[in-house]
C-alpha cells in the first residue's frame, strides 16, 4: 500500500512539475500576457493535466511573483509596472553584482570554464535563432553562477528570480521587435563575467553584471 500510495505522490509531483514548466515558458514568452486570468478548466484542458498540479503549479507560481490570486476572482498573470521592473532589478543588481564578485574569488577552474562554454553556447543559440536553446543556456549560466560563488542563500536566491527576469527581458525583446538585439548586449556582459571569474578579478566581474542590469532598467524604463 506504501508502494501504491509513493507512486501517486510521485505521479502527481511530476504532472505539477510539468504544468508549472509549461506555464512559466508560456507566462515568461507574454503567451500568457500580464493580467490575464488564468482559469483553472481552461488550463486543464490547454495543458491536459489535472486539477490537482495545475493547483499546485499556480502556487508556486505565485510564491515566485509571476502569478498573483486575487479573493473571490481567481489567479492572473501579474501585471508588469514600472516600480515592478525597478525593485526586480535593483535587487538583482545587488545579488548578481555581488555573487559576480564572490565567484571570481571563489570560483573553481571548473565553474570559470563553464562559464566561458555556456556564453559560447549563447552566441551558438542567436546564430542559430533559437530562443528556446538561448533561455536554456542562460538558465544553465545563472546556474553555474549560482554555484560558484560559494555563498548557499545567494544560490538559492538567483535560480529564485530568474523567471521574473526572463519576463522582462522577453517584454524587452518584444518591444525592440528583435530578441537578437537583446542578446548581443547579454552576450558582452557573460563574457565579460565569465573572463573576469577566470582571471580573479572581483571588480570588473561586479562592474560587468551592474552595467548590464543598468542598461536593461533603461531599455523597460522607455517602454513601460
Amino acid at each position: 500500500m506504501n508502494r501504491i500510495m509513493g507512486k501517486g505522490l510521485q505521479s502527481t509531483g511530476s504532472l505539477a512539475d510539468q504544468a508549472y514548466k509549461e506555464l512559466i515558458s508560456r507566462i515568461t514568452k507574454l503567451e500568457y500576457a500580464p493580467g490575464s486570468v488564468l482559469g483553472e478548466k481552461t488550463l486543464i484542458e490547454e495543458l491536459n493535466i489535472g486539477r490537482t498540479p495545475i493547483r499546485e503549479a499556480l502556487q508556486r507560481l505565485a510564491l515566485e511573483g509571476l502569478v498573483v490570486h486575487q479573493l473571490n476572482r481567481g489567479m492572473f498573470v501579474a501585471e508588469i509596472t514600472y516600480k515592478d521592473v525597478q525593485e526586480i532589478y535593483e535587487f538583482r543588481s545587488l545579488i548578481d553584482g555581488h555573487a559576480c564578485r564572490l565567484a571570481a574569488s571563489r570560483a573553481s577552474p571548473v565553474q570559470a570554464s563553464k562559464l566561458y562554454q555556456i556564453h559560447l553556447e549563447l552566441v551558438a543559440a542567436t546564430k542559430a535563432n533559437d530562443i528556446d536553446r538561448y533561455v536554456q543556456a542562460d538558465r544553465d549560466f545563472y546556474s553555474v553562477l549560482s554555484e560558484a560563488c560559494g555563498n548557499s542563500f545567494i544560490a538559492e536566491t538567483i535560480p529564485r528570480i530568474f523567471n521574473l527576469h526572463l519576463r522582462l527581458w522577453f517584454l524587452i525583446s518584444s518591444k525592440l521587435g528583435n530578441w537578437h538585439s537583446v542578446a548581443e548586449s547579454h552576450e558582452v556582459m557573460t563574457k565579460s563575467v565569465a573572463e573576469a571569474i577566470k582571471f580573479k578579478d572581483p571588480d570588473q566581474a561586479e562592474l560587468a553584471m551592474k552595467s548590464y542590469i543598468s542598461q536593461r532598467i533603461q531599455d523597460l524604463r522607455q517602454e513601460i
